[in-house]
């Protein structure tokens, strides 16, 4: 545990940048370049990567300076993988990678949440991007009937495909509304796919869990701890969700008993 120099309050230690665990990964859908500005100046010590959701990146006008902003403040960066799907999806695979070089992203985003493409297909692109990216792999449908009939095993399966074809850490899927992948359409979470992820033999700090919602947020803290890595964050969130982290909102106030401040 670790005791904040301020205050003199024990809270859960967390990583100072870069971590390895208990990562933050915000979602950026279009926000204005001086909002980006604020929220990332304001602090960047509690964001660790910033994805720029789906194909926006695409349409921003001032997408350098949002990424001049970041890399200001040792903040890394990635496009939605939706963006990875448009491009393979016309055979312009080798265009992708160039469009990522030129915006020197050192990490990217792989998945098959929306075109129809095989985990072992999508393995294959993992292990080739690898050699010149640090890739963040992503498992899970968009399309939540498609969700429904994933069973528990398959991804438990892809999991360990994505991570075994060369992925840092695996993201699964529930999109920036919580509505789809690890979540069922109205937005429960299915917890029986959750479980069986985490009995499995896949070490949890591979894992970076989609939590949009304070509720899904909330479930992964009092679940892992403080240091589960969570992504699809909004904006408005950073600071919110580091009191979850810390213990500091009624929702995980008593997460961090006496004995483990001892």
């Amino acid at each position: 545990m670790n005791v904040t120099s301020t205050s003199g309050l024990i809270l859960p230690e967390r990583q100072l940048k870069p971590r390895t665990k208990g990562l933050t990964v915000l979602i950026d859908n279009g926000l204005s370049l001086h909002a980006f500005q604020d929220a990332i100046t304001s602090s960047p010590e509690l964001i660790d990567f910033v994805k720029f959701g789906w194909g926006t990146s695409l349409i921003t006008k001032q997408l350098q300076e949002k990424i001049n902003c970041l890399m200001d403040h040792n903040i890394y960066y990635f496009f939605g993988g939706t963006l990875f799907e448009k491009f393979l999806s016309q055979n312009k695979i080798d265009q992708y990678y160039d469009y990522c070089k030129m915006y020197n992203c050192k990490y990217i985003e792989i998945s098959n949440g929306t075109i129809d493409l095989s985990n072992k297909e999508k393995a294959k692109y993992i292990s080739e991007f690898s050699a010149d990216f640090h890739v963040f792999s992503e498992v899970g449908s968009k399309n939540s009937e498609k969700s429904d009939n994933y069973c528990t095993s398959e991804w438990v399966e892809q999991l360990h495909e994505d991570l075994d074809a060369g992925s840092i850490k695996v993201i699964t899927e529930a999109r920036e509304s919580g509505t789809s992948g690890i979540c069922q359409g109205n937005g429960d979470m299915r917890y029986h796919v959750i479980e069986e992820i985490l009995a499995s033999s896949i070490n949890k700090e591979d894992i970076i869990f989609e939590a949009p919602t304070k509720k899904m947020q909330t479930f992964f803290i009092q679940l892992l701890g403080s240091n589960v890595n969570l992504a699809n964050i909004p904006f408005t969130d950073i600071i919110s969700l580091e009191t979850l982290r810390l213990g500091l909102r009624s929702d995980t106030f008593n997460l961090f008993d006496k004995k483990e401040l001892e």
